[in-house]
């Protein structure tokens, strides 16, 4: 992980699916919890929702709120 994955997650939106369009980093803790025992789609967004769910899951979202007032 660095600081630019982190960056991504409130810049990048949600290509696909029922919440098409929010922000990776405003996406519910459920939906990145049915991912991890689904399975991550490929590729960088895999990834980002990867790396979101830890934060959600171990409670380290407000890390985030920094990167969201740039």
């Amino acid at each position: 992980m660095n600081s630019d994955h982190l960056q991504l997650l409130v810049t990048r939106t949600m290509p696909f699916g029922k919440y098409k369009g929010r922000l990776i980093a405003d996406l519910p803790g459920q939906y990145l919890n049915w991912f991890a025992r689904e399975g991550f789609p490929p590729g960088e967004i895999g990834k980002l929702l990867a790396l979101m769910q830890e934060l959600d899951h171990n409670g380290l979202s407000d890390l985030l709120i920094p990167l969201r007032q740039r």
